[in-house]
Protein backbone atom coordinates (compact mmCIF):
# COMPACT_ATOMS: atom_id res chain seq x y z
CA UNK A 1 0.00 0.00 0.00
CA UNK A 2 1.53 3.35 -0.97
CA UNK A 3 1.15 6.38 1.13
CA UNK A 4 1.67 10.19 1.04
CA UNK A 5 2.44 13.43 2.42
CA UNK A 6 1.04 16.67 1.58
CA UNK A 7 2.17 19.66 3.27
CA UNK A 8 0.53 23.13 3.14
CA UNK A 9 -0.18 26.41 5.37
CA UNK A 10 -3.31 27.59 7.66
CA UNK A 11 -3.65 30.97 8.86
CA UNK A 12 -5.37 32.44 11.87
CA UNK A 13 -6.19 36.08 12.22
CA UNK A 14 -7.22 35.13 16.35
CA UNK A 15 -5.79 33.25 19.17
CA UNK A 16 -7.88 29.69 18.21
CA UNK A 17 -8.16 26.21 21.00
CA UNK A 18 -7.69 22.70 19.62
CA UNK A 19 -8.66 19.63 21.93
CA UNK A 20 -4.74 18.80 21.16
CA UNK A 21 -3.31 21.91 22.69
CA UNK A 22 -3.20 22.73 26.68
CA UNK A 23 -3.77 26.14 26.12
CA UNK A 24 -4.82 28.50 23.47
CA UNK A 25 -2.37 29.26 20.40
CA UNK A 26 -1.42 33.02 19.16
CA UNK A 27 -2.68 34.35 15.91
CA UNK A 28 -0.65 33.47 12.85
CA UNK A 29 0.66 30.96 10.46
CA UNK A 30 1.09 27.17 11.19
CA UNK A 31 2.49 24.39 8.98
CA UNK A 32 0.11 21.72 8.35
CA UNK A 33 0.97 17.99 7.33
CA UNK A 34 -1.23 15.69 5.99
CA UNK A 35 -0.37 11.81 5.60
CA UNK A 36 -2.81 10.16 3.68
CA UNK A 37 -2.91 5.95 2.57
CA UNK A 38 -4.38 4.27 -0.35
CA UNK A 39 -7.55 2.79 -0.36
CA UNK A 40 -6.78 -1.08 -1.53
CA UNK A 41 -9.09 -3.00 -3.61
CA UNK A 42 -10.66 -0.69 -5.51
CA UNK A 43 -10.70 0.10 -9.42
CA UNK A 44 -9.30 3.65 -9.04
CA UNK A 45 -6.53 5.35 -6.66
CA UNK A 46 -7.65 6.62 -3.67
CA UNK A 47 -6.58 8.17 -0.93
CA UNK A 48 -7.47 8.30 2.61
CA UNK A 49 -6.31 10.73 5.12
CA UNK A 50 -4.48 8.98 8.16
CA UNK A 51 -3.12 11.87 10.21
CA UNK A 52 -3.25 16.03 10.58
CA UNK A 53 -0.27 17.59 11.96
CA UNK A 54 0.19 20.75 13.62
CA UNK A 55 3.13 22.32 14.03
CA UNK A 56 3.18 24.72 16.71
CA UNK A 57 4.21 27.88 17.17
CA UNK A 58 3.42 29.93 13.90
CA UNK A 59 5.85 29.81 11.13
CA UNK A 60 7.72 33.71 12.03
CA UNK A 61 8.11 32.53 15.65
CA UNK A 62 10.89 31.30 16.70
CA UNK A 63 12.06 28.77 19.43
CA UNK A 64 11.27 24.59 19.39
CA UNK A 65 8.45 23.19 17.75
CA UNK A 66 6.43 20.68 18.29
CA UNK A 67 4.44 18.52 16.46
CA UNK A 68 0.95 17.73 17.23
CA UNK A 69 -1.82 15.48 15.68
CA UNK A 70 -5.34 17.27 15.48
CA UNK A 71 -8.43 16.06 14.13
CA UNK A 72 -9.00 17.56 10.70
CA UNK A 73 -12.71 18.45 11.48
CA UNK A 74 -12.14 20.44 14.37
CA UNK A 75 -9.26 22.43 12.56
CA UNK A 76 -12.09 23.04 9.92
CA UNK A 77 -14.39 24.33 12.38
CA UNK A 78 -11.85 26.54 14.31
CA UNK A 79 -10.44 28.01 10.97
CA UNK A 80 -14.13 28.50 10.17
CA UNK A 81 -14.60 30.59 13.40
CA UNK A 82 -11.51 32.36 12.80
CA UNK A 83 -13.12 33.92 9.84
CA UNK A 84 -16.41 34.68 11.48
CA UNK A 85 -14.56 36.52 14.35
Amino acid sequence: MHSRTRETTVTFRHPFKLSAFESAQPAGTYRLVIDEEEIPDITFLAYRRSATMLHIPAIAASGSIQVFTINSEELARALEADLKA
